[in-house]
């Protein structure tokens, strides 16, 4: 954990291969517009992830359409981004031994992300391959998620050793991975691993569905995490609080920092005794908010795993964010270090 007197943070930069790991679920993005309409015709909750079955999948992808395929997922897309701020990160995840696992690997190596794959037959008699979620994006601009984890639920814990975490300065997995049949012992392995290198443990509450489904091993988790990631409903919902802002407070603590994003209206960043509160970057046009919170994360990450204080980490943060929501899609489209530099915070 972090020194209890400070923002502090990681001292042994350059004694690392990567700054970042991160653990999650790879997954293949169907990007797709629809009315609000649609969305409840399909029996999704707007503006949130659900999980779903095969059958379900197949229904969704034959409402909304082919749509447009990028590789995806909450923390390979924040490995993405601190790859284009100019870090080294690592993503670990499973993939099916089928062509889009392929892509998947080749997306993330080609991103500049080093990609630590367990590749996996396809299950129940072929029909089951690499993971996939259907992103609905609706007029206002917000996304609903269809999500069938396919093969990537299955990780095993094994895949996860020293030249992974315990090569990182930082390691970062959400609450989805919760949803893992294993996750229980991934998890530990992550936190052992880590604990055994010295490597700080950053922890994403992913979804407001993810905090009620959780709640209990979340509150465990987030007495042994250094970073936790969250947007407003989700901390509210964490904490119990009615504002964000006492639910900032219920968070943070000597040791740990709470990154908590608002929308429109920005971030606040406590750590300590210490609050900082970031406002968001405007764009000409809010396309798509998928990836927001994702690299918002990017910018904090690379930010605090290169010794910068609070400020601007969460400036760095929101600068990516901005970027994310320019465009469809939540990988960068262009190249944030070059954003970054211009806007003189790196």
């Amino acid at each position: 954990m972090s020194s209890p007197d400070a923002f502090s943070l990681i001292s042994s930069r350059g004694e690392r291969r990567h700054d970042l790991c991160c653990v999650g679920t790879a997954l293949i993005d169907h990007l797709s517009f629809a009315g609000l309409d649609v969305v409840e015709s399909l029996g999704l909750d707007a503006g949130s992830m659900t999980l779903v079955d095969g059958s379900a999948a197949a229904r969704i992808r034959e409402v909304v359409g082919e749509g447009r395929e990028v590789s995806g997922g909450t923390v390979a897309n924040t490995a993405a981004g601190v790859a284009s701020l100019g870090g080294q990160p690592v993503y670990v995840g499973a993939v099916a031994e089928d062509d889009l696992g392929e892509r998947y690997e080749s997306d993330l190596e080609s991103s500049g992300v080093r990609a630590v794959l367990e590749r996996l037959p396809l299950a129940d008699g072929g029909t089951t391959g690499t993971g996939a979620c259907y992103v609905i994006v609706t007029p206002d601009s917000e996304r609903t998620m269809a999500t069938t984890l396919g093969v990537s639920g299955l990780l095993h814990a094994s895949v996860l050793d020293t030249s992974t975490v315990g090569a990182s300065e930082l390691v970062y997995f959400d609450g989805y991975l919760l949803d893992f049949p294993d996750s229980t012992a991934i998890v530990d392995r992550i936190l052992h691993l880590a604990g055994q290198a010295g490597t700080q443990v950053a922890l994403g509450l992913a979804d407001p569905f993810v905090v009620d489904r959780h709640h209990d091993r979340l509150v465990d988790l987030l007495e042994r995490v250094d970073i936790v990631f969250a947007n407003e409903e989700e901390a509210m919902g964490m904490t119990g609080d009615s504002t964000v802002e006492r639910a900032v407070d219920g968070l943070r603590r000597l040791g740990r920092l709470a990154v908590v994003t608002c929308g429109a209206k920005g971030a606040l960043l406590g750590s300590g005794r210490e609050v900082a509160a970031i406002e968001s970057v405007p764009v000409k046009e809010v396309v798509d908010v998928t990836g927001a919170g994702d690299l918002f994360a990017a910018g904090v990450c690379y930010g605090y795993t290169h010794g910068l204080d609070l400020e601007t980490c969460g400036k760095l943060g929101a600068l990516c964010a901005s970027e994310a929501i320019s465009h469809l899609g939540a990988r960068p489209a262009t190249s944030l270090r070059e954003l970054a530099v211009a806007a003189g915070l790196l």
